[in-house]
């Protein structure tokens, strides 16, 4: 049964890949002191445009912003104004408010994740070490799921992130140095794996989950390095061979490439970019030059579809670096590389 409910969820996600582009065609980034959100084009090159009028307003302090797969609606987390933006993305990239946004939070709402199907959103509320759940509602607004807010079990909860075949959701816990796992059920609502939560390293900031549903990474601040993970079959997480792995200084986020092969870790006192081959059995290996220099305090790090490019957002420079990812990982700054952002620059999201 669970063979064939992965690949329907992997179907399903094929069919959505197929009714997008083949590379990302817009940036969001959330810029955390401006209150707004920062809109770009992404050229042929990975270059980045500003859309016509952007930046778009949001509430007050959005760190984090997540696009849903299809690249219909984006929604960002607003901090200081406990609530979350949602709006509807234009042809032109431009951002439209919902009906209802902003919709609201828990106390000091953060980090914000879509479900690859585009059917809910999840939010972690750091006043409440609480997880959000909505609905999505076919105009993009949110509806609070059956059972919402769920317990964030550890103490300290920052990042939430959702598996591509939409079974699990993951959970940092910066201040008991763990990982919460999840069961996601049919109606958005949040089950605790058993076993969970699992050990991490020191301060745990970040999660990513690749592509396929194997392996899941955890970028940990104050021990300087990234714990892997095997997923299994009932998402329980298991150290792989050789973790965690050496990072720069103070990683803050970590993002694999959608086709499995390379991780990148954003590290915020060291000001760079930490990258790494995946191993078939989940370890890291760095590629040739890593680490690659990024502008000051690094916040975030995203990779687009097709694998080319990699993002990150510098939040001390007020600028996003943008990089060509070469054949074996390494990185490349693309032409005009850093770009101009609003003040504060934090979460990246990309849209198809």
């Amino acid at each position: 049964m669970r063979a064939c409910l992965k690949f329907c969820a992997l179907l399903a996600i094929g069919f959505a890949l197929s009714a997008t582009s083949l590379r990302a065609e817009f940036a969001y980034v959330a810029d955390a002191i401006s209150n707004n959100i920062s809109a770009f084009g992404i050229g042929e090159s990975g270059a980045l445009t500003p859309v016509v009028g952007s930046p778009f307003p949001a509430g007050i302090s959005p760190f984090f912003v997540a696009v849903d797969f299809l690249g219909r609606f984006a929604y960002a987390t607003n901090e200081n104004s406990n609530n979350v933006s949602a709006f509807g993305i234009g042809e032109n990239g431009a951002l439209t408010p919902v009906p209802g946004s902003p919709f609201p939070a828990g106390s000091e709402p953060y980090s914000v994740a879509v479900d690859s199907l585009g059917r809910f959103v999840y939010v972690i509320n750091l006043g409440n070490n609480n997880i959000s759940a909505y609905h999505i509602r076919p105009d993009g607004a949110l509806v609070p799921v059956t059972g919402s807010p769920f317990p964030a079990e550890g103490p300290g909860a920052v990042c939430v992130t959702v598996d591509f075949l939409r079974r699990f959701a993951y959970v940092a816990n910066f201040h008991s140095n763990n990982v919460s796992a999840f069961g996601i059920g049919e109606n958005g609502a949040l089950t605790p794996v058993a076993g969970s939560p699992f050990p991490a390293g020191s301060g745990p900031l970040s999660v990513a989950v690749d592509f396929l549903g194997r392996f899941a990474y955890v970028a940990n601040q104050n021990s300087n390095d990234v714990s892997a993970y095997r997923i299994g079959s009932d998402g329980a997480l298991t150290p792989v061979p050789g973790s965690p792995f050496p990072a720069g200084t103070e990683p803050f986020s970590v993002a694999v490439d959608f086709l499995d092969r390379f991780a990148y870790v954003a590290n915020q006192i060291s000001g760079d970019v930490s990258a790494y081959r995946i191993g078939a059995d989940g370890a890291l290996t760095p590629v040739p030059g890593s680490p690659f220099p990024a502008g000051r305090a690094p916040f975030f790090v995203t990779v687009d579809l097709s694998g080319r490019f990699v993002y990150v957002a510098n939040l001390a420079s007020a600028n996003v670096s943008a990089y060509l990812i070469g054949e074996n990982g390494t990185l490349t700054p693309v032409p005009g590389s850093p770009f101009p952002g609003g003040s504060g620059p934090a979460g990246v999201a990309l849209s198809p």
